[in-house]
């Protein structure tokens, strides 16, 4: 939130936004396209096609990029990221049983939680609850709960 904290090796929990596969979607749309048309009597348009298949992944680079940018959520002992945002995790208080009050700051920049992604509520030190977000929430909270409150020895 203020300051980046630092980013240690281990990775405890990561949704990438969107994988890069998925550039390959268009060249592959145009792959078929022209497969059928080597398949079926008539005119083959191969520049054509190959025209579109970069097109199409010219389209989808930036977007891929954007979502892998903004729509990203990591987990390591020193921080959760959301998007670009950083929120050390020794600033998180409570992960379970925190209710979302209206008009809690959305982590990450955004007005809102991302749609297709549910909402967890954090209790900060001072306080205040902010609300995190991913696709798999059940698991962010497992992964939250263990690093912020780690097991102690007997």
């Amino acid at each position: 939130m203020t300051e980046q904290p630092e980013l240690e090796a281990s990775t405890v929990y990561r949704e990438p936004g969107v994988r890069w596969a998925a550039v390959l979607w268009g060249p592959l749309f145009a792959l078929i396209g022209y497969l059928t048309e080597l398949l079926t009597a008539g005119p083959r348009h191969g520049v054509g096609w190959f025209l579109v298949g970069i097109g199409l992944f010219a389209i989808t680079a930036p977007w891929v990029q954007a979502r892998r940018r903004f729509m990203s959520v990591k987990l390591t002992r020193a921080a959760l990221w959301q998007g670009r945002e950083a929120l050390e995790v020794k600033r998180i208080a409570e992960v379970t049983g925190v209710g979302a009050p209206v008009g809690a700051r959305v982590l990450g920049g955004g007005w809102s939680v991302p749609r297709k992604y549910d909402e967890l509520p954090l209790k900060l030190d001072d306080g205040t609850v902010v609300l995190a977000w991913a696709r798999d929430v059940q698991a962010l909270q497992a992964a939250l709960a263990r690093v912020v409150t780690p097991p102690r020895p007997y």
